[in-house]
């Protein structure tokens, strides 16, 4: 039996925004972490406490039950996998750049998932969505720069965080109709605990930290009982993650993809502040230049795919 899904813009809208500030909040602890534990210990705590707060908190407060029962697990773990690749690449990410270059970078996912409607859904691209998609990867270029000192090929990992990023909403169109936000982000969850809990099996001891590059040193550090006040923090990542993850998803069931991609773009401003208040990390000149072409080329995206919407030149990806 189909979902019902009460189609509101406006209430997409605040769940998008809130979720985009707490997945920056998630960011910064996540990086202010990644020096001293290991990236996989890391995310077993913080998804652990995520699936607690979600059945405890979320699925009642919601007026849900804990039927995760589903016909469609294939689809679940699909999005798992994305969900995990997505976190590996760009977690590690931010454990080797300025925050703000990290999620500038990252966000190329709209252009993956133009590129993407052409791949999957046999959508037409026109001209001005083209240009759009150009512009945005100059921006990409120009904050990478690759080519120059300034260029670290970990840099490359927000742009493979975003493909995984782009086909999980892509598959969260997909079954939104019959899947509620909470049974979406109960799966998620299971499998980043799933794979998370192997990882700390298999390497948790510490026999692969030999590895001087920060990210690396991130994945495979070995896992260690967390100070107080990093345990904390790893709860709070928990209950940030959960209540992000649900709305997220609510966001996109209850509004088109077109219409919220705008608010996830706050994500941007935001993480330029936190890396200067938390990190003392300052965009340069270029930084600020290639964050400002994301930005734009990425609203006009966005604004092009209304359009392209509502005149019904293309499909949407609810109907793969």
């Amino acid at each position: 039996m189909a979902l019902a899904t009460d189609r509101a813009p406006l209430t997409g809208a605040l769940w998008a925004l809130f979720a985009t500030v707490a997945f920056t909040m998630v960011d910064v602890i996540v990086k202010f972490l990644s020096s001293d534990y290991s990236h996989y210990q890391v995310t077993f705590l913080r998804t652990l406490v995520g699936v607690i707060v979600l059945l405890a908190v979320i699925v009642p407060l919601s007026g849900g039950s804990y039927d995760f029962r589903t016909r469609r697990l294939g689809w679940h773990m699909t999005r798992g996998v994305c969900v995990v690749f997505a976190n590996l690449c760009f977690f590690l990410a931010l454990a080797a750049m300025p925050l703000a270059e990290a999620v500038a970078v990252f966000f190329v996912s709209p252009f993956l998932i133009a590129l993407f409607s052409i791949l999957f859904l046999g959508e037409t691209v026109g001209p001005r969505r083209w240009a759009a998609i150009a512009v945005g990867m100059l921006g990409v270029l120009v904050v990478l720069r690759p080519g120059t000192a300034a260029f670290q090929p970990a840099a490359l990992l927000p742009i493979l965080a975003a493909a995984g990023y782009g086909m999980l909403h892509i598959l969260t169109r997909r079954i939104g109709d019959t899947e509620s936000a909470a049974v979406l982000t109960f799966y998620s969850m299971i499998c980043m605990l799933a794979v998370a809990g192997l990882a700390g099996l298999l390497f948790g001891a510490g026999q692969f930290d030999v590895f001087d590059h920060p990210s690396m040193a991130y994945l495979f550090r070995a896992w260690v009982w967390p100070a107080a006040f990093d345990m904390a923090l790893m709860i709070g990542l928990g209950v940030a993650i959960a209540v992000a993850g649900f709305a997220i998803s609510e966001a996109y069931r209850r509004s088109e993809p077109a219409f919220i991609a705008p608010f996830e773009y706050v994500a941007l401003p935001l993480s330029v502040l936190w890396g200067i208040l938390v990190f003392g990390e300052w965009p340069d000149g270029w930084a600020l230049a290639g964050i400002a072409l994301i930005l734009a080329s990425g609203m006009v995206l966005v604004w092009r795919e209304a359009v392209a919407r509502k005149s019904g030149e293309v499909d949407m990806p609810d109907r793969i």
